[in-house]
Order: C-alpha cells, then structure tokens, then sequence
C-alpha cells in the first residue's frame, strides 16, 4: 500500500477516487490503497441496501395514508399518487438485483412497523386505524397499477 494514496483519502477524497480509478485502469495491483478500498465497496453495498429501506418505507407511508386518511385523500391524493409512483420507480432501479429484491422481501415487515408510526403521526389519526401488520404483498408494492 501507497501511504500517498491512503493519505490522499484522508485529505481529499475524491482525488482519491480518481487516482484509485486510474490506478485500477492500469491494472497497478501494488500501487492501491486496499483498506480504504475494501471500506469503499462495503460502504457502496450498505448504500444500496439503505436506498431500498428508505423508498420501502416511503412507499409505505404513501400507501397508507392514501388507504386510511380518507379526509385528506380528495386534497391529497394526487400527489400521494404521484410519490407512490416515483417510490416505485425507485424501487424498480434497485430491486434489480436479486440480492436487493430478496433484502426488500426481508425487510417489509420491520420498515412496515416504522412506516406504520409516520403514517399515525402525520395524519393524528387513531392507531388502531391503521393495521399491526402490513397489509400490502411485496406484488402490491411493486405493481405500478395497485392502489388500495
């Protein structure tokens, strides 16, 4: 390992990527900056994962609140509608990756859970107006014609 390139990481990172870049296209093997490198791809990887967490939830919260907050849905429901397709669309990018599509698969009920809690939140509607359990099928959430 080059101590020039690892402390180029501390120093201005993306000179660093960009020398790491170069330094991989030359396929200059003994010139990398692995520990940060090897950080770098994990980091990348847990990125991927909190995107999907984060649209999931969003998703979520939309969905309910365009099922259950009926008072608000003729003022809102457009825009609900339109950021429920956007989340979608998100979705779609990442969960191209099987590993991805099986994390999110893995991950419904526990972000239901939170997505749950914003929804009574924003809305101030009774808890017990919005169910324990998701309701939606990861189909639903995916199916770009699904509304409840």
């Amino acid at each position: 390992m080059n101590n020039d390139v690892s402390d180029l990481y501390e120093q201005d990172y993306y000179l660093w990527l960009q020398e790491t870049y170069q330094t991989l296209e030359k396929k200059e093997i003994n010139r990398l900056d692995f520990p940060h490198l090897m950080e770098e791809i994990l980091s990348l990887g847990n990125e991927q994962r909190r995107k999907v967490s984060s649209y999931l939830r969003q998703l979520l919260i939309h969905l309910l609140l365009y099922q259950y907050w009926e008072s608000e849905r003729r003022l809102c429901g457009k825009g609900w509608q339109n950021e429920i397709d956007n989340f979608r669309f998100e979705l779609e990018l990442l969960l191209k990756s099987r590993t991805l599509y099986n994390y999110f698969l893995q991950e419904i009920e526990e972000i239901y859970v939170k997505a749950r809690k914003q929804a009574i939140k924003k809305s101030e509607l009774p808890p017990e107006i919005f169910p324990e359990r998701c309701p939606f099928t990861a189909e639903n959430l995916l199916d770009s014609e699904f509304l409840p």
